[in-house]
């Protein structure tokens, strides 16, 4: 299509508890890469699922012109579904081997449609293109990993060839190498793209960055770098206004209360100055009332004037509070330099006829507060892992022994909590002897207050989830002594995982975390990295 584009007009949509998302949104966007950024939970997914036809706005207008495919956040895949199954070319592809066959059913050629003669060849080459071109068209998609599952989605939405392309987090649990190619296929987009993410590497490659407000959608050109920029002006401008507001308010009071003194003083000269000229009574009374009048008058000019100043301040203080980050605060953990966490030995785990870690199994010890990065390439065996480790998985041999404190764990798929209950609920369910004041401080400093705290977690966005499952997770009794983490920062916006970042390397127990994102595992002080590749855990 020659002039793909997405228009929105006064959208208007809240959730379900009535709390509003987007408020008057208008925008246009054209053949462009755009980058969609804002804070968790403010509407990115929400807003991509509205574009998608996924949901409907209470009020206000979405047109997309063209074919539009949407990437979600969170993959859906039929258990037994084949490769083919997930692109959703199965059907097609029978009605192109029947018709080989020599089939001249019309409906078969139907099925088939115009452009269905190369899509075995298509699908092959898009594939490729993401790191995916091993794989075989029948083959079953249960063992698929986190990463392997997203780029195989991904394959799928470019194969329908379409105008529009609608991207909710697409790096998820990809690694180093499978981001690299998806940065590729996007460089050479042309048509109308929109990219919910949080990965600086991405970002940088769009053309220009959205950053979405209920009303608006406030577009900047050029990459993340750009972005940052113009960002770090506004933030320098807005701390310079409300450091000037905050002077306007005391400058006005102190006015105030001036212009009190001299009109008391005036006041009082004048009482004195009727007395002494001797004037009848009535008049004197006269004119000390105008003079009342008048002193009334101006100070109620000087409170009008106070009041306005103290109004801006106000509305400054809220934005500024507005943007505040939460504050991952973790439980107080401390594990002695030589105490044993954990020790497995032999560990093996077989998928059908094959060993996961390689027919000798793997060894891992881990003792004292280390911090471990388990690192590899996505179907490695991470997740599998780091389930041994939590207790979630026995291994099919091997020995385990676990050290006697409590093992916290924070899998990729945020599946811990009811999604039929609210945050609130979560939270008491898990840490029940903590005091009810303190659960709703904490969950405040995760920016949930209010009527958010009762909002269902099914609800919630990714990033909201996690805070929700990290709450839940930390401050669960007793303290844990080991800290297991799953790709932690694929739902965090990036200023969030800053404060994350902070929180980690005061954490005192130990810590073994899988990431793909470097600038994290340096940021939180790892003390060990450790290879999976091949079956074979090794130090990196």
């Amino acid at each position: 299509m020659s002039d793909p584009r997405i228009r929105v007009s006064q959208l208007h949509f809240s959730w379900p508890d009535g709390t509003p998302v987007l408020e008057g949104l208008s925008f246009v966007l054209g053949a462009s890469r755009t980058g969609l950024v804002a804070p968790n939970g403010a509407g990115k997914s929400t807003l991509l699922r509205l574009l998608a036809g996924e949901l409907l706005p209470q009020s206000g207008q979405v047109e997309v012109h063209g074919r539009v495919a949407y990437l979600p956040q969170q993959l859906s895949i039929a258990p037994g579904a084949t490769v083919a199954d997930a692109l959703g070319i199965s059907d097609r592809l029978a009605a192109l081997d029947a018709i080989l066959a020599g089939d001249a059913d019309p409906a078969v050629f139907a099925r088939l449609g115009e452009d269905g003669w190369d899509l075995r060849e298509r699908a092959m080459a898009t594939l490729a293109r993401l790191g995916l071109g091993e794989l075989a068209l029948t083959r079953r998609i249960a063992d698929f990993s986190g990463g392997e599952a997203m780029s195989l989605a991904l394959a799928a939405r470019l194969l329908q060839r379409p105008d529009v392309l609608l991207l909710d987090e697409p790096t998820h649990h990809l690694d180093r190498h499978a981001r690299h190619r998806l940065r590729e296929v996007l460089a050479d987009w042309s048509g109308c793209l929109l990219v919910a993410s949080h990965d600086r590497e991405l970002l940088e490659g769009m053309d220009q960055i959205g950053e979405l407000h209920p009303a608006a959608l406030r577009l900047h050109g050029g990459g993340w770098s750009f972005y940052r920029q113009a960002l770090a002006m506004e933030q320098q401008a807005a701390g310079q206004q409300l450091r000037h507001l905050r002077g306007e308010v005391k400058r006005q009071q102190r006015e105030r209360q001036q212009a009190r003194e001299r009109a008391d003083r005036r006041a009082g000269n004048a009482a004195r100055n009727l007395a002494d000229a001797g004037l009848p009574r009535i008049v004197a009374g006269n004119r000390e009332r105008s003079a009342q009048v008048a002193a009334g008058r101006a100070d109620g000019v000087h409170a009008g004037r106070l009041h306005d100043a103290r109004t801006q301040l106000r509305e400054a203080a809220l934005a500024a509070a507005d943007a505040a980050l939460p504050d991952f605060v973790l439980p107080a953990t401390r594990v002695a330099a030589g105490q044993r966490v954990f020790h497995g030995e032999g560990l093996e785990v077989r998928h059908g006829t094959r060993d996961l870690f390689g027919p000798d199994g793997i060894t891992l010890s881990l003792r004292g507060p280390e911090r471990v990065a388990l690192i590899g390439a996505n179907g490695a065996g991470k997740s599998t892992l780091l389930r041994i480790l939590a207790g979630d998985l026995a291994p099919d041999a091997g020995r385990v022994h676990r050290g006697p404190g409590r093992v916290a764990w924070l899998s990729q798929r945020l599946d811990l909590l009811d999604p039929a209950a609210s945050v609130a609920d979560n939270l008491a369910a898990f840490a029940p002897a903590m005091p009810p004041a303190e659960r709703a401080g904490l969950l405040a400093r995760l920016q949930f207050r209010g009527a958010r705290t009762q909002l269902p977690v099914g609800v919630l966005s990714g990033g909201e989830r996690l805070r929700a499952v990290l709450a839940c997770v930390l401050h669960a009794e007793p303290a844990p002594q080991l800290l297991l983490l799953d790709e932690p920062t694929n739902n965090l916006d990036l200023d969030a995982v800053a404060q994350f970042e902070q929180a980690l390397r005061g954490y005192q127990g130990a810590l073994v975390v899988a990431s793909h994102d470097a600038a994290f595992l340096d940021a939180i002080g790892i003390t060990r990295r450790l290879l999976l590749e091949d079956g074979v855990l090794r130090e990196a």
